[in-house]
């Protein structure tokens, strides 16, 4: 993402929008439009979106239009329902993990390991990483509650700073 990002650290505010984008799956398609899957995104919904104005929005757009490397990331873009924050209205339980270093292999592999122990099903997991450090998460939505007796399995995990059980 950073080498991505890159292309726009001439121009912060494009930069701003670019990285809004990434983290919200926004794709640029061949008729040089923003969209969230199949929803056009106006320059005006995207500039308020990243703090920024619709002319930076249409800006940044236009550069990944005329951008070759931009375009065959930012044309495949997809966004994606995160369950998280609807886990208790469908039944399910969200872990949020907050890792030491989100470089350090293996953390979902162990979490994964301790919900399949606990006999508990994996509705969806998302590693959210923008590529700044403290912001990466690991979001795992299981169908339904974890037994309390593995969430200290889980703590202590290799690369697990912290649970936060929702």
């Amino acid at each position: 993402m950073e080498r991505i990002l890159a292309m726009f650290d001439r121009h912060p505010s494009q930069r701003k929008v670019a990285a809004l984008m990434l983290r919200y799956g926004i794709s640029v398609r061949e008729d040089g439009n923003a969209y969230c899957n199949d929803v056009e995104i106006s320059h005006s919904a995207l500039g308020r979106a990243a703090g920024a104005d619709r002319r930076v929005a249409k800006s940044t757009i236009d550069k990944i239009y005329r951008t070759p490397g931009l375009m065959e990331v930012f044309s495949r873009m997809r966004s994606m329902a995160l369950l998280s924050e609807v886990a208790p209205q469908i039944g399910c339980t969200a872990l949020e993990i907050v890792p030491v270093d989100a470089r350090m292999p293996g953390i979902l592999a162990g979490v994964a390991s301790a919900i399949y122990d606990a006999g508990v099903s994996v509705r969806q997991a998302v590693i959210d990483d923008t590529g700044i450090q403290e912001d990466a998460r690991l979001i795992i939505v299981l169908d339904g509650p974890l037994p309390p007796e593995y969430l200290p399995r889980i703590r202590s995990c290799r690369g697990v700073d912290k649970v936060i059980l929702r």
